[in-house]
């Protein structure tokens, strides 16, 4: 491999799927977010 630059010599050895990275990372840090909202509430309704 002595052209890096050359994109026929790079095999995708790991096929990426760019969609379902973004839609499980969304999905995954809005049910954290979603929970520690519901913790922060009970805590509040607790407190007061």
């Amino acid at each position: 491999m002595d052209n890096v630059r050359d994109p026929r010599e790079h095999f995708n050895e790991e096929p990426r799927h760019d969609l379902m990275d973004v839609v499980f990372g969304f999905g995954g840090m809005l049910g954290f977010m979603t929970v520690i909202f519901a913790v922060a509430v009970i805590v509040k309704f607790i407190i007061s």
